[in-house]
């Protein structure tokens, strides 16, 4: 097999295989690069790594699991559709756990748990300041990952990390629909949430949480609406056509 290997893989990661392949290409879809919908060539991606066609296989289970690739029956991969109709009980989904995960936050923490909060508030500012929006995206679920942490409810922290990585590339979006420059005011947001979940006034957190999901919400629901109405694609660029 000719190795037409992509130059812009640094040389010393060429050797770690189906992690590097899983890496690249949860980084193309999560950023768009490649488009919703769009087939994914297992030879021209050996090719591009230079690599055998087992650890792109591996690679592509493992996006599969994440819900980023949809494997058919004919074996070819996709991947994954944005699907308009599945939204609306999404955002409910989301807007409910940001609430009530930052409620039994503000209810339950300890000081080691305001710790790990701010240090992911941080993180946070420092994508932003960046103008980093996959770190952006990485950050803030860490954030909200340690506030619902950090009320003690494993159950509703597992559903809350699964509605966020489910919405990472809703999230792209929404960065995107600001030209990944996310005013301040989001970041002091989160400073704002810190206060309440330390001061312990949970119907404060609660305010907060729910106004803080609901302009996320309704911003993504505006753009997702104008590139419809548009016929406006939902990726900039297409990579391995």
């Amino acid at each position: 097999m000719s190795e037409t290997v992509d130059p812009s893989i640094p040389e010393r990661r060429r050797g770690s295989g189906a992690r590097l392949v899983y890496e690249q290409l949860r980084d193309e879809i999560l950023d768009l690069h490649l488009s919703p919908g769009s087939p994914i060539d297992e030879v021209a991606l050996a090719e591009r790594f230079g690599l055998s066609r087992t650890p792109i296989r591996e690679a592509l289970v493992r996006l599969q699991g994440e819900g980023l690739v949809t494997a058919l029956p004919n074996r070819s991969t996709l991947v994954a559709s944005l699907d308009a109709a599945a939204l609306p009980p999404f955002f409910d989904a989301l807007v409910l756990m940001y609430r009530v995960t930052t409620r039994l936050a503000a209810e339950h923490h300890r000081s080691d748990d305001l710790d790990a909060i701010r240090s992911r508030q941080v993180a946070f500012a420092g994508a932003v300041a960046a103008q980093d929006a996959l770190a952006m995206i990485a950050t803030n679920a860490a954030f909200h990952a340690a506030i619902a942490d950090s009320g003690r409810n494993p159950y509703f922290a597992s559903l809350f990390d699964r509605l966020l990585n489910d919405g990472r590339r809703l999230l792209r979006l929404y960065y995107d629909s600001y030209q990944d420059r996310l005013p301040p005011r989001f970041v002091e947001e989160h400073e704002d949430l810190i206060a309440a979940i330390a001061a312990r006034d949970v119907d404060e957190a609660d305010r907060l949480a729910g106004i803080h999901a609901e302009q996320i919400v309704e911003q993504i629901d505006r753009l997702m609406k104008r590139r419809s109405d548009l016929a406006i694609p939902l990726a900039r660029t297409s990579v391995d056509k």
